[in-house]
């Protein structure tokens, strides 16, 4: 991977072809590498590795970006005069602010953990084949067939401006996806870490081979209003729909659901959600799109929506607008996107809170008379963006309980569900833990148990 220093000298070269007014260079390289199985067998390897120029120019309220991954003389000369031309051509944005000096960038920067970690990083086809080889004995053990991913990556990522401001954030990231499928039933385990020894390949296989199992013969109930447990993963693909809605620009464009619910009581008084990227359990580099450091932002203290999150260009039009004295404080909290984009900001480093009281998901189970256990979720869409309708349907291991035990396996449900009401009805939850879905980026996030969960459907399989 290049070094800071590396990659400030590749801005120097970038800087001199440029005219414009202001010139800021993001640089990203990255390597991945992947195995793939099905039906018990490798059956795919593959590594890739790239680096990527993305140069945004400005002239006098008007930018944009361009990006390259020819990074040879002749290549930076021209991605930096198409950035220009396009900029060149622009309407001129009166909202649009001087790029952050290297005060403005480096003041919020904070200390977190290191995320980047050599074993990972160096994770061979061999070594990923080992992995592999661990699931699919224990598919094997149980007459089940295991499908899924063994992935791991090493990223370095800097901003640089002609302003002195200068950043730079490496880290490594693994994963592992697990299906295992049986006759009429199937189990599925997902985790994901920048530290590859925190995952164990052999002990997510038993996991999703025990739910494959159990699950076998499914039955089915009447659709309705059930006591749900959902299995943090089913939680974050649910609340990922939302976090989106947290940014100041959400609310500017008046297509947020927080819209005139800021600083009300949304949600039940045990939920409290914070963006923090320091958290231990949380990944990602502690700077913005723009070289701003992210803060942590205490979003929902008590069910209450207190703060929102906010690039530099949106605080300032926010402390302009109508609405600046209902949204609570208005600052630069280091969320922005690289510019220019339609979206503004959003907290990407989710965290939720601790309850007084957490359960296990075994003892959500021993204290449901009557619900239904709930792994994952897939193919969720957003019905009503203002009371924050998702549908969707359960997957890979779905569970009937009933007198505090799990009964049996069952088809499977389509729900449809507001995210307000859901977080509103939150009985019990579990210990926050990293978890990683399919529809939603990785969050810190419990396993909760919700009344009244709506299922209006059930499905063939």
């Amino acid at each position: 991977m290049p070094s800071r220093d590396q990659a400030a000298e590749l801005v120097q070269r970038i800087r001199k072809y440029s005219v414009a007014d202001e010139v800021e260079v993001i640089i990203y390289h990255t390597r991945n590498a992947l195995t793939r199985f099905a039906n018990n067998v490798i059956h795919q390897n593959l590594a890739e590795e790239n680096v990527a120029v993305s140069v945004r120019t400005a002239f006098a309220g008007r930018t944009a970006r361009a990006t390259t991954n020819k990074i040879d003389d002749e290549g930076l000369q021209r991605v930096v005069e198409a950035s220009e031309r396009l900029a060149k051509v622009q309407h001129a944005d009166p909202d649009l602010l001087p790029m952050p000096d290297a005060r403005e960038g480096s003041r919020s920067v904070r200390t977190i953990p290191s995320r980047h970690f050599e074993r990972t990083a160096a994770l061979t086809p061999e070594l990923r084949a080992e992995m592999v080889r661990s699931i699919v004995a224990v598919a094997e053990k149980h007459r089940l067939t295991a499908a899924g991913i063994v992935s791991n990556s090493e990223t370095a990522e800097g901003i640089f401006n002609c302003r002195g401001l200068s950043t730079w954030h490496t880290q490594t990231a693994a994963e592992i996806s697990i299906t295992m499928l049986g006759a009429d039933s199937s189990g599925w385990q997902k985790a994901g870490s920048p530290d590859v020894d925190t995952l164990d390949a052999g002990a997510l296989a038993v996991t999703a081979a025990r739910k494959a199992v159990e699950a076998a013969r499914p039955r089915e109930i009447p659709p309705g209003k059930y006591t749900v447990i959902l299995e943090p993963a089913a939680v974050l693909d649910l609340v990922g729909f939302m976090f989106y809605d947290f940014g100041g620009l959400a609310i500017l464009d008046r297509r947020s659901f927080l819209n005139d619910r800021v600083g009300t009581q949304l949600f039940g008084k045990n939920i409290n959600i914070w963006d923090d990227v320091a958290h231990p359990l949380q990944s990602g580099s502690p700077f913005d799109g723009e070289g701003i450091g992210r803060q942590k932002v205490h979003l929902v203290e008590n069910g209450v929506v207190r703060r929102l999150v906010f690039a530099r260009g949106t605080a300032a039009r926010m402390l302009r607008s109508e609405v600046k004295d209902k949204v609570g404080p208005i600052e630069p909290t280091g969320h922005g996107f690289p510019l220019p984009n339609e979206v503004g900001e959003a907290p990407m480093n989710i965290v939720f809170g601790v309850t007084d009281k957490p359960k296990t998901v075994d003892e959500m189970v021993a204290s449901t008379e009557r619900g239904i256990l709930v792994t994952r979720l897939w193919y969720i869409r957003e019905v009503d963006p203002y009371e924050k309708i998702v549908t969707g349907m359960t997957r890979d291991g779905t569970f009937y309980v009933e007198g505090g035990t799990i009964r049996h396996g069952l088809r499977n449900f389509r729900f449809n569900e507001s995210l307000i009401h859901m977080l509103a009805n939150v009985e019990a939850m579990g210990i926050p833990v990293r978890a990683s879905g399919e529809e939603s980026f990785d969050m810190v996030v419990p396993a909760m148990q919700v009344s009244d969960f709506n299922f209006t459907e059930v499905t063939k399989f």
